[in-house]
Parts: structure tokens; sequence; C-alpha cells
């Protein structure tokens, strides 16, 4: 029951981290809530960068077996109709993917089973193990498992830091994500499409099987307004955009809908506290629009494998907390930023328009705010 490392969460941050450490001997404990394959609400857009990750993890072919759909740009939609093209080659590559998380997580965790990862599915967290200012590791129902550094992936709920700091129920939720897989849609082939409409946006693109994923945002007082029925509120508001109106108008549900709600966008602590860090959504939430949030969850699992494997023989666990904030703070705070003053205008549809008027009169100035919400990645070598 002792390990060198232990991870609560086998989305793609946390089974990717547990991949680069476990093929580098280091013995890793994956814990997970779910069983898999499981939906998960995602706006399912893999932006064409995470594929130098795939080909680290050793899952190319295994993604690509699942046929998923080429995305080879990004429109952005106002209310009133007026767009703006973002081609998925300003980010490394010819297309970005439209893959299921169902399909996607459940590749990754495999493929850690392969590498030597100790995996429990269907298991929950129900505390760290601390002593005093220290995290030793997690009980699993009755069961304690212990490591000198514990990695929290559980994504936005961030439950081992909420119950660390005895945070278990979080503030008044703002805003609710709402996500549907849809047969007969009208979105463009090989395209994402992004609405804005009154408080909120929401996307469409297609995923394998010819199906499409739509995932929305809107302000949890709208909500409830629409007796927080996620189809009177696609077709009260997300339809209000007129090309969402067009592309959902004989759309029909193909899956379960599925619901979460969250207090706010940015960064959190990404080492709370001693022996534990985070990673993914659990260290900061990026704006879905910004199509990153995949490719973050990627990085900060790589990010956070390489600051523990460069200490791994020496029992600074202090250091490495201290190393892996400083480092992800020098890679991600510039693009969080950025994203945090485009939010100011997506949820403000006038505001939207205009700022679509204004990337589409120069494609220099798109390039740039684009690559903004981007930051060159550290290579590493693991």
């Amino acid at each position: 029951m002792t390990f060198d490392v232990i991870i609560a969460g086998a989305g793609p941050a946390g089974s990717s981290a547990a991949i680069h450490l476990a093929r580098k001997g280091v013995r890793v404990l994956l814990v997970e809530q779910k069983k898999f394959p499981r939906p998960k609400l995602c706006g399912e857009f893999i932006s064409p960068e995470c594929q130098r990750h795939f080909q680290n993890l050793g899952v190319v072919q295994a993604m690509t077996a699942a046929g998923p759909t080429a995305l080879v740009e990004t429109v952005f939609y106002s209310s009133r109709g007026h767009h703006v093209t973002i081609p998925s080659s300003w980010f490394g590559g010819p297309a970005a993917l439209g893959l299921s998380r169902a399909v996607m997580d459940e590749v990754l965790l495999r493929r850690a089973q392969e590498c030597g990862v100790t995996i429990l599915e269907g298991a929950s967290v129900s505390e760290p193990i601390r002593e005093q200012n220290d995290v030793l590791g997690v009980r699993v129902r009755e069961q304690e498992y212990r490591a000198p550094l514990t990695i929290d992936a559980t994504g936005r709920a961030r439950i081992l830091t909420r119950k660390l700091n005895d945070d278990a129920r979080g503030s008044r939720a703002k805003l609710i994500a709402f996500k549907v897989h849809l047969r007969n849609t009208r979105v463009a082939p090989h395209a994402c499409e992004i609405y804005f409409y009154p408080e909120g946006y929401g996307g469409l693109s297609t995923i394998e099987g010819e199906v499409s994923n739509l995932c929305f945002i809107i302000s949890a007082e709208q909500v409830k307004r629409h007796h927080s029925d996620p189809e009177i509120v696609m077709r009260e508001l997300v339809m209000k955009n007129q090309r969402a109106a067009y592309t959902l108008a004989h759309a029909q549900p193909a899956s379960e809908w599925l619901s979460a709600s969250w207090e706010r966008f940015g960064r959190q602590r990404p080492s709370p506290t001693r022996g534990l860090l985070a990673i993914g959504d659990s260290a900061a939430f990026i704006d879905p629009f910004t199509g990153s949030g995949m490719l973050m969850a990627f990085e900060s699992g790589e990010l956070a494998a390489h600051v523990i494997l460069r200490h791994r023989d020496t029992p600074a666990i202090t250091a490495v907390g201290a190393e892996y904030e400083a480092e992800y703070v020098r890679k991600f705070d510039s693009r969080l930023r950025i994203s945090g003053l485009l939010r100011r205008a997506a949820f403000k549809p006038r505001l939207a328009g205009l700022g679509i008027a204004i990337c589409s009169a120069s494609e220099r100035f798109r390039n740039r705010i684009v690559r903004a919400t981007r930051s060159p990645g550290l290579s590493f070598k693991l």
C-alpha cells in the first residue's frame, strides 16, 4: 500500500502524468472515481499541439483507430451571424481532433496500465492523509495508501484540495455548463463552431461516428429562469445565435445530457501544501473558447512528472512543490491572463460581435490574439 506517487483522477492530466512517471520506474497508484469508459462533460476539441503528447505517450495509433474527426478550423459566430475563422494550422499541425472523452480517456488509462501503473477504478478518495502540514497519501474507503507525493487531478472539483481546506461545498456556482451528443446537426464539415449569445457561449463540432458534440456555458441565473432544463436553455438562449439556430434546428439527442457547475475560471494554487501538487483543471481552468484546455491538461501532467523525476533521488518534498509552482506560473499565467481579458467580451454579445469584427479586419491581429492563449511549450524528454 506504499507508492512513490499517488494520483487522484484519471483524466488526461492524471493519466498522462502517470504514464510519464511509470515509464521511468516510478511506482504510481492512479485512483479514479468512475469506471471507464464513461462520458465526460467537455468540448471534446483536441488541439493540434496535443499530437506531440500523444506521440510521447505512445497512444497515437489507438487514438487514430477510434476514428476521430479532423477539425481544420474554428469559426466564431456573433449572435447576429457575423463570423471569423481561425485555421487549426496556426497551432502547429494540420488539424485538431474531435474525439469523445469516453474514448480518449479510456485509451490513456489502459496505456497507463500497460506501463505498470496500479489502477483503482470506481474508487472514491475519502480524504488525504495528513501529518501536520504534509500530505502523505490518501484514504480510499477504509484503506490507506501512502506516498511522499500526491497529485490532485480531479478536475474542477479539486477534491483533494477542497478536503484539505475543509471546503467540500465550495462557493455558490455562477456558471452552468451542459453537454450532449447530437445527430442531424448542420455543423460545417471539419469545423468547430463557437456561438456567442446573452450571458454565455457554446461550441459544436463533429466527433467520431458522425455524431456532433454540443457543449455550452450559461449563467446560473439564466438556467434557473428556464427551469434548469437544458433543452429549454438551448432553444431559448443558445439558439438566439443565428448560426446556432440554423445548425441545431433539426438536431436529435444521441446521448443523455450532462451538466456541471463552477464558481470561476483561472488559476488555483499549483502546490496547495507540502506533498500535494495540482494538475489539469485542479490547478487552473482556462476558458473553453480558447480550445486549449486539453493542451493544458497534458502540459501540466508532463510538467509535474518532469519536476518529480528531477528530484526522485532526494527527499526534498518542499523543493518539489516550490519548483513545480514556480515553473507552472511561468508557463501558464500569461495565457490565463489573456483568456481572462477575452472572457469579458465572451459573455456580452455586443462586445463579442465587436471583437469578431476587429479580428476579421486583420489576420495578423487575429493570429497574435489566438497565439497569446497558448505559450511555447517546454520540450521535455521523459
